[in-house]
């Protein structure tokens, strides 16, 4: 296959193409489900990959062997919500070899470890050929590479309650303080959340995961386009990929992630065929999804949009591959099940008492002038609707690496200008949107001026365009766009609850690499 024809499938046809080719070639081993061609252009990597299988409820222990000891030192942990932050956690982290029975011990003061958990294995394995070309298959196994994803699933916490935990596994019997983490309240309290979408592994992103830990957070939401393994970023089978990026990645946001909930949304270089039908294989054994794990699919296959409520806040992480016409591998794959969950969610949310503000967060552009990708129309045609309907207050994108705040919108029109400093109420004049693509990896551009440079709070006719369905662009005037900033940017968001018919705040920060302020606004609700 080459990316030509990749380009005429689906993500789903392309995995099943490939399943079939490696299955002919008696290329698959020892319950190895999932299969794909990893090369493309300049090799990074190519061969085979899968994800191991599961049903909910279960445990896997890796594979033991010649490789498996106790030398298998415990990196790259991470944290994350269960559905209910008050209540539920879970903790990820990898091993470089197999390893017996792992755990999680945690407590309520460091080395008081009153509680242990039986951790879960999720294996991924790669086989991998640094010489194999495009279209070629292997007709004898190359040597292979296997990534050991470990994960604690945490019950019945307490809420606002900080906790302590270390992991380890037979042989590494851990006891030094790995990470913390502290539970959402129960009622409405003030606090700190940041966002970035884009962030890979560079020198900027180690300086922006730094000015992550300098905010203090409750949590991070991530808004896609997380490590850059899978570097082409079109979910094609052709396109370069190497896993062992993830490691890399999971190593340089450690200190950040291992204490704050990291909240992952989807970007288009999450889209791995070679793992699933879905693409997302290879996420669900790296991650944790509060939508949890279903469905028939061969490898792990879950939900990867969901919500969750963190004090007067309702966040909602959406799966903007779903509906994108600009790289449209996984287009419509959810069958319209997203969009009807979102519905209902956003009906709900808005109807439930203490809750002010609605927040989303996706990859793909609904308002951008950036050069690079733009608008992303389906995102217009399936969401944005959805927003308006039920008065999403703010809305949080990656995928252009730059930042830029637009003034609130309605229908995709203005409805006031709000320069920087101003204060806006999403109730009357609509959602407020912002690109934060400026988490680590290469900037892009605007065709019009930065605000900084000469022209601040400028948002007359600006030339932009969005993705159109069926493929294309269509060129636009916009007036929208209020602020704009070529640099590396990183979201500091700070919620200021009141009381039942009080003022709620949302205080908006937009900060540079420097932790410099480049932009604020506030969004105010009546406190429900």
């Amino acid at each position: 296959m080459n990316p030509e024809q990749a380009r005429k499938l689906s993500l789903a046809e392309q995995h099943d193409w490939y399943r079939r080719a490696t299955s002919r070639r008696s290329l698959l081993r020892g319950g190895i489900v999932g299969a794909g061609a990893l090369a493309a252009g300049p090799v990074l990597l190519a061969g085979t990959a899968s994800a191991a299988t599961r049903k909910p409820g279960t445990t896997l222990l890796a594979r033991t062997g010649p490789t498996a000891g106790t030398s298998a030192v415990p990196f790259g942990q991470h944290v994350a919500f269960g559905a209910d932050p008050r209540s539920q956690m879970s903790v990820g982290w990898q091993v470089r070899n197999a390893v017996s029975n792992p755990f999680l011990r945690f407590g309520d003061q460091p080395g008081n470890w009153s509680q242990q958990v039986q951790a879960e294995v999720r294996s991924l394995t790669t086989l991998a050929s640094d010489t194999m070309p495009v279209d070629a298959v292997p007709l004898v196994s190359p040597p292979t590479i296997e990534q050991f994803y470990l994960h604690a699933s945490l019950d019945n916490l307490s809420p606002c309650t900080t906790y302590y935990y270390t992991v380890g596994h037979d042989g590494f019997a851990g006891g030094n303080v790995v990470g913390s983490f502290t539970t959402a309240p129960s009622g409405k309290q003030p606090f700190t959340f940041t966002a970035f979408g884009d962030e890979g592994v560079t020198y900027d992103a180690v300086a922006t995961t730094g000015l992550i830990r300098a905010q203090n957070p409750a949590f991070h939401l991530h808004a896609g386009d997380i490590s850059y393994a899978e570097s082409g970023g079109s979910g094609l089978l052709t396109d370069p990929y190497d896993p062992r990026v993830w490691d890399s990645w999971f190593t340089e946001v450690a200190a950040a992630a291992g204490t704050i909930p990291w909240q992952i949304a989807v970007g288009n270089h999450e889209m791995e065929s070679w793992y699933s039908s879905t693409g997302y294989g290879g996420q669900f054994a790296r991650w944790d999804f509060p939508g949890g794990v279903g469905g028939t699919d061969p490898a792990y296959y879950g939900t990867t949009y969901y919500a969750f409520t963190y004090g007067n806040v309702a966040v909602l992480s959406l799966d903007a591959n779903d509906v994108s016409y600009e790289l449209p591998a996984n287009l419509a794959y959810s069958g319209g099940q997203q969009v009807a969950w979102l519905t209902s969610t956003l009906a709900a949310l808005r109807a439930q008492p203490g809750i002010d503000f609605i927040v989303a967060y996706f990859h793909h552009c609904a308002y951008s002038t950036c050069t690079a990708h733009g608008s992303e129309g389906g995102v217009r045609d399936n969401f944005v609707p959805l927003f308006d309907q039920y008065g999403v207050d703010l809305v949080i994108n990656g995928h252009n690496h730059i930042y830029e705040r637009n003034n609130p919108l309605i229908g995709g029109k203005q409805t006031v200008t709000a320069p920087s400093g101003a204060t806006v109420t999403p109730a009357t004049q609509g959602t407020t949107y912002i690109v934060s693509g400026g988490g680590g990896e290469s900037l892009y551009s605007f065709d019009a001026k930065d605000s900084y440079e000469g022209n601040v709070n400028s948002n007359t006719a600006i030339a932009g365009y969005y993705n159109a369905n069926g493929g294309g662009t269509v060129k636009e005037t916009v007036d929208y766009s209020q602020v704009r900033y070529t640099g590396y940017c990183l979201l500091a968001i700070d919620s200021i609850p009141a009381s039942r018919g009080g003022t709620s705040t949302l205080l908006i920060r937009g900060l540079n690499e420097d932790g410099v302020e480049v932009d604020r606004i506030t969004l105010t609700r009546t406190a429900t």
